[in-house]
């Protein structure tokens, strides 16, 4: 199976992607043979910026997203959504890449399951 997990919420201070990576990491531990697909959009675009710093015991969404993609999962992020924030060319993390409309649009059709948080 193809599972899209969008994400629209900050890296920090709701624990929406947190929870969304913890369910994409569980579908990638449980199940290796399915796809997982991550879509970042409005505040959730600044999850994929790279040299996060968290204090010890908090959990990382950097460190979480490099575990996704390190298990073959893809992860982008809306360009549009990137660049009203400024981010649009500053650093991300290894394998993220900037995306379109269009593509998450594809994303949405192949997929089988569409998880929003």
């Amino acid at each position: 199976m193809k599972y899209l997990i969008l994400i629209n919420d900050a890296p920090y201070g709701t624990e929406k992607a947190y929870n969304a990576l913890r369910l994409a990491m569980q579908i990638q531990k449980d199940f290796p043979e399915n796809e997982v697909r991550i879509f970042l959009m409005a505040d959730a675009a600044t999850c994929a910026l790279s040299n996060q710093n968290t204090p010890n015991g908090y959990y990382n969404i950097e460190r979480m997203l490099k575990s996704v993609l390190l298990k073959g999962g893809q992860v982008k992020i809306c360009g549009t959504c990137a660049d009203s924030r400024g981010i649009k060319n500053l650093p991300l993390i290894e394998g993220a890449q900037i995306s379109t409309m269009a593509e998450l649009t594809a994303w949405t059709i192949e997929s089988d399951k569409v998880i929003t948080f």
